[in-house]
């Protein structure tokens, strides 16, 4: 019988010896809380004796864009909330168990900037774990790869923003085909665990648009509604998940829509503007702006695929932390769509973590 590339936590009562073994190998059948607590519905919790998971000094790969402390920000209280589901606990992360149990394996997050938000938390998590790890860290060909060598575990980041493929047609011309997946389905397809997340760049206009036309079948657009855009790509993934991956082999999720904070009148704040110089959350467990457009769309394509695809629905828990954002502490610009580390990552991978566990 083959070792099951998820393993769940053994029992307190076979911490020692061959009960470890035989948990390891054999794991107990991983508690239903789906039925009991959704644990995307809670609130921020400010705890200071726990968090941060670890900080812009022990932690080597945090890119400057991210990295608020050193460019400047003068409070530091957005680093220290947990998420608190309503109806349970969250089990606490363990980083050198999450190494332990996924010994071997390989773990992508495929996406946008925001995705590789996300691997970085990931990866200074699982490095503050462990005391001076061994690790290689690896770009190559768009991919990138930081291994713990004791484990042999690589966590990996494919760069794809829009998740379908972007081509360079005559005169340099960018074609976004929002029917093909081919660039990138060879790198992700065999690995144990995918993580997918796309929004952020379907906003982008003017020079910061990523295409110059939009192509579906034989039909080009110049432009289109980025939620439309949206939905049709989305779909082509969905039929690629169904088509292409082995789900009794990968284990697959989809991050929910990440929201920013350039108005502040989502949040009913009349004396702020967007993002910049807030401190504390939004009160409550309700965001005054409602639910995200995107959501639906994310739900309605989820739902063409197998049960074995799974939402981290960040979304909600993520819309109440208007200052978890670098703002004017990540580059030139006012960034209220990425979000400082550490922070509300962190948080999403402590809701992977839970998820993989079962619960």
């Amino acid at each position: 019988m083959p070792v099951p590339a998820i393993i769940i936590l053994a029992t307190p009562a076979a911490i020692l010896g061959v009960g470890t073994l035989v948990n390891i190998l054999f794991p107990p059948k991983p508690r239903k809380l789906e039925t009991e607590c959704d644990i995307f519905e809670g609130r921020w919790v400010f705890d200071v004796h726990h968090y941060p998971l670890y900080t812009p000094q022990t932690c080597p790969f945090i890119s400057k864009q991210f990295d608020c402390q050193n460019n400047g920000r003068p409070d530091n209280d957005y680093m220290k909330y947990r998420w608190k589901p309503n109806s349970c606990n969250l089990p606490r992360f363990y980083g050198k168990n999450f190494l332990k149990r996924f010994e071997g394996k390989r773990i992508m997050f495929v996406g946008d900037s925001v995705g590789h938000n996300q691997w970085l938390s990931l990866i200074c998590m699982l490095h503050s774990a462990v005391p001076q790890p061994k690790y290689v860290f690896q770009t190559k060909a768009g991919l990138s790869t930081v291994t713990f060598l004791d484990y042999n575990v690589s966590v990996m980041f494919s760069r794809n923003d829009f998740l379908v493929d972007i081509n360079v047609g005559d005169k340099n011309e960018r074609i976004l085909k929002l029917d093909s997946i081919g660039n990138g389905g060879a790198v992700w397809k065999d690995v144990d665990v995918l993580v997918f997340n796309t929004w952020n760049e379907w906003l982008q206009t003017g020079k910061k648009q990523s295409w110059d036309v939009i192509q579906e079948a034989s039909g080009r657009h110049k432009n289109m509604d980025p939620l439309v855009a949206y939905e049709k790509a989305l779909n082509t993934w969905a039929k690629w998940v169904n088509s292409t991956v082995d789900t009794m082999k990968t284990k697959i999720f989809f991050q929910g829509v990440s929201p920013d904070h350039f108005n502040s009148r989502y949040w009913a704040d009349p004396n702020a503007k967007n993002c910049k110089r807030q401190t504390r959350p939004v009160p409550g467990h309700k965001y005054p702006g409602g639910p995200h457009p995107a959501e639906a769309v994310v739900e309605k394509e989820l739902g063409r695929i197998s049960e074995s695809v799974h939402l981290l629905n960040v979304t909600a828990l993520s819309q109440l932390r208007k200052d978890g954002h670098p703002s004017i502490y990540g580059g030139k610009n006012v960034d209220c769509t990425h979000w400082c580390l550490p922070g509300v990552p962190d948080a999403w991978n402590e809701l992977l973590y839970a998820s993989l566990l079962g619960y």
